[in-house]
C-alpha cells in the first residue's frame, strides 16, 4: 500500500518530482486508461487523453489542497479530461454530443482492441445513450467499483443524485438491452 502523504510529498519536491511522478504514473496509468476509455470508447482517443491527463497532473499537483484523496483528484482531471475531449470530437464533427457518442459506440466492434462480445458492444451502445452524468455515475459504479461517497468527490455533487443517476441509468440500460435482444 502506498503512503499517499508521503508520494504526495515528493510529487511537490523539486529533489523528488520526476521519480516520484513516474511512480504515480505506474500505480494509476491503467485504472485511469479505463476510466478514459469507457469515455471516449477509441483506445487511441484514449492515449492521448491520458497522456493529456498526466500532463495536467504534473503540470498543477503544487496546487492539489488534500482535500480529497489523490485519486479523486486525478480521476476528476481525467473525467473532465474526457468530456471536453469528446465535446472537441463532437463539436468539430458538427454533432450532437450523444450522436457523437452513438457512433462511437458503434464502431467499437471493429476496434482492434476491443475484446468484448456482441452483449458488451449492445451495452456499450446502452450506456451511449445516456446523458452524460448518468454515462460517468453508472461507468464509475458498475465497472469501476467506485463507492459513492469517493464519487462524489471526483463529480462535485451529492451522493443522493449520485445514486438517482445511477437508478435511472440502470432502467435505461435495461430497456435498451431488453429491445436489442428481443
Amino acid at each position: 500500500m502506498i503512503d499517499e502523504t508521503l508520494l504526495i510529498e515528493q510529487l511537490k519536491s523539486v529533489q523528488t518530482k520526476d521519480k516520484a511522478f513516474r511512480e504515480l504514473i505506474t500505480l494509476y496509468k491503467e485504472r485511469l486508461y479505463w476510466h478514459i476509455r469507457k469515455i471516449v470508447i477509441s483506445h487511441d482517443d484514449a492515449d492521448d487523453v491520458l497522456q493529456n491527463t498526466f500532463i495536467k497532473v504534473f503540470k498543477n499537483i503544487d496546487k492539489f489542497n488534500q482535500e480529497s484523496k489523490l485519486f479523486s483528484w486525478m480521476y476528476r482531471i481525467a473525467t473532465n479530461e474526457s468530456i471536453t475531449f469528446i465535446n472537441k470530437r463532437a463539436k468539430k464533427r458538427s454533432l450532437d454530443i450523444s450522436d457523437y457518442q452513438q457512433e462511437l459506440a458503434t464502431t467499437l466492434a471493429s476496434d482492434d482492441f476491443f475484446t468484448g462480445d456482441e452483449i458488451q458492444v449492445i451495452l456499450q451502445k446502452a450506456i451511449a445513450t445516456l446523458p452524460q452524468k448518468q454515462q460517468l455515475v453508472f461507468n464509475m459504479k458498475y465497472f469501476d467499483e467506485i463507492k459513492y461517497d469517493e464519487m462524489s468527490e471526483i463529480l462535485e455533487t451529492s451522493v443522493g443524485a449520485l445514486k438517482a443517476s445511477y437508478f435511472q441509468a440502470v432502467k435505461k440500460i435495461e430497456l435498451y438491452i431488453k429491445k436489442e435482444t428481443n
